[in-house]
């Protein structure tokens, strides 16, 4: 999430209240997670097992619980909670406001583009032309949809992103400030659920055609022309590279790659990052024709057993 206008490292330190480590005039961009992090970026860390991610990442600014050397060209904000500060930040520079309308006076929609009745539609929402919004779909603040694009009934774009930290009082929810890209000729079955990202985009490739009740989670990207069938559950930070094929009532883990042409067969548990132009089934995963003869095999093994017994 980049800033509108770009803030030093004592203005943000002054925010949150925080101990700045740099100079006061340090050049601030925006906030990111670290994944995504650029030049100019705020990142957080309150674990010690991501110090050293985050400290030797490509975020100039690392938002840390405990007083460490600070990198040559970095600065540093110490603050006794990382976490609820960066919520902070988030909400102080992408605040929620309250619809007041059900198609915002902030939205864009293009040329020939049809918006069926009881469609929400956020503020700041781009939608190019040619496209068929169903009824009863939900498009959240900032959405960006590009043209010839199809959604249909009950679909929603940019929920917040299941992401939060376990403390005693309870689960503290980290606050989405991301956005849901769609680029163009993407469609979109019924009760989809596209999550935004935390601070980037989740973002659908051009020509990509998604299936009735499919979820996917914050900032995952998928590329182009994919094919995701029912019931698919993508989780947060998962890259899906162009041509894949999902097909029905596959789950995935968080920060894994799918790689180019992949074909991931029906109830596979993608557990790990899987390299593109083979097909791969079960949990856990694996090459689908080493999996079926490993499944032939245990059958073969099983009927041999009863019949000797």
């Amino acid at each position: 999430m980049k800033f509108k206008k770009s803030q030093t490292l004592q203005q943000i330190a002054k925010l949150i209240n925080a101990q700045p480590v740099g100079e006061s005039n340090f050049q601030i961009l925006g906030i990111n997670e670290i994944h995504v992090v650029e030049k100019g970026d705020i990142v957080f860390v309150d674990h010690p097992k991501y110090y050293d991610k985050a400290l030797q990442s490509k975020a100039t600014t690392i938002l840390i619980n405990k007083k460490v050397d600070c990198p040559e060209g970095k600065a540093l904000l110490i603050s006794d909670d990382p976490f609820r500060d960066f919520n902070k930040i988030t909400t102080h520079f992408n605040p929620f406001i309250a619809a007041k309308v059900s198609i915002a006076d902030s939205a864009i929609i293009g040329e020939q583009t049809i918006i069926q009745p009881n469609v929400f539609i956020g503020n700041n929402v781009s939608i190019g032309k040619n496209c068929v919004i169903h009824p009863n779909v939900t498009i959240y603040d900032n959405t960006v949809i590009g043209d010839y694009v199809t959604i249909h009934a009950n679909t929603v774009l940019g929920a917040d992103a299941f992401y939060y930290k376990n403390r005693p009082s309870g689960f503290d929810k980290l606050i989405s400030g991301g956005r849901v890209v769609l680029k163009n000729h993407v469609d979109l079955g019924a009760s989809c659920s596209i999550d935004k990202g935390v601070t980037g985009d989740t973002t659908i490739g051009e020509g990509t055609k998604i299936d009735n009740q499919v979820h996917v989670g914050h900032d995952t990207i998928i590329g182009k022309k994919c094919l995701i069938a029912s019931q698919t559950g993508i989780a947060g930070c998962v890259v899906i590279e162009d041509e894949v094929t999902i097909w029905g009532q596959v789950g995935t883990n968080s920060g894994i790659t799918i790689g180019k042409g992949a074909v991931i067969l029906g109830q596979t548990g993608v557990t790990k990052s899987v390299s593109g132009g083979k097909s791969y089934f079960g949990t856990p995963i694996a090459e689908s024709r080493e999996k079926l003869k490993e499944l032939a095999g245990i059958k073969r093994l099983l009927k041999e057993k009863r019949e000797e017994l």
